[in-house]
């Protein structure tokens, strides 16, 4: 696996992958923005479209993914992926998408294992009462990235 880092508005960001896709996409407090020749083109399309992202001009992405997670993590994380990019749903919404309510906290314990960070969107879950809980990348990084998409309604998707 390779790991390449770049600048973003919420600190530097980490991306870690090789030929077989994005394995991790994270928050870092360490490491450069340099991008060398070498890395996989995926790594450099991750780089280009987060690059995008955070300037405005990307509301979704096209890479090849390859986290790791147990079968019931990557149920929770293809949900995460139908969320569009401004919109928001609530932690119940999320859960009654994979069909049992009983397992709230669980899928609220997967969101918090998502390793591919702003790509697969854990920040657009909110709570039942709109508020801005549980996010592994601290709350103040939810606000802006929810901010930074400008949805015009808060409404559940599902």
């Amino acid at each position: 696996m390779e790991t390449v880092y770049i600048n973003s508005p919420l600190g530097i960001t980490k991306i870690i992958g090789d030929e077989n896709g994005i394995a991790v996409i994270s928050v870092s407090d360490v490491g450069t923005n340099e991008v060398s020749a070498e890395v996989p083109k995926v790594l450099k399309d991750a780089v280009s479209q987060l690059e995008e992202y955070f300037n405005g001009k990307r509301t979704d992405f096209d890479l090849k993914l390859n986290p790791k997670g147990t079968e019931f993590q990557q149920k929770v994380w293809k949900v995460l992926l139908e969320i569009p990019y401004g919109k928001t749903v609530s932690y119940m919404d999320q859960t009654k998408k994979l069909g049992d309510i009983k397992a709230i906290r669980a899928v609220a314990s997967a969101n918090g294992k998502n390793p591919l960070w702003i790509v697969v969107p854990c920040h657009r879950v909110i709570g039942t009462n709109g508020s801005l809980t549980g996010y592994a990348g601290e709350i103040w990084r939810k606000k802006w990235l929810l901010e930074h998409e400008n949805p015009s309604t808060q409404q559940s998707l599902f």
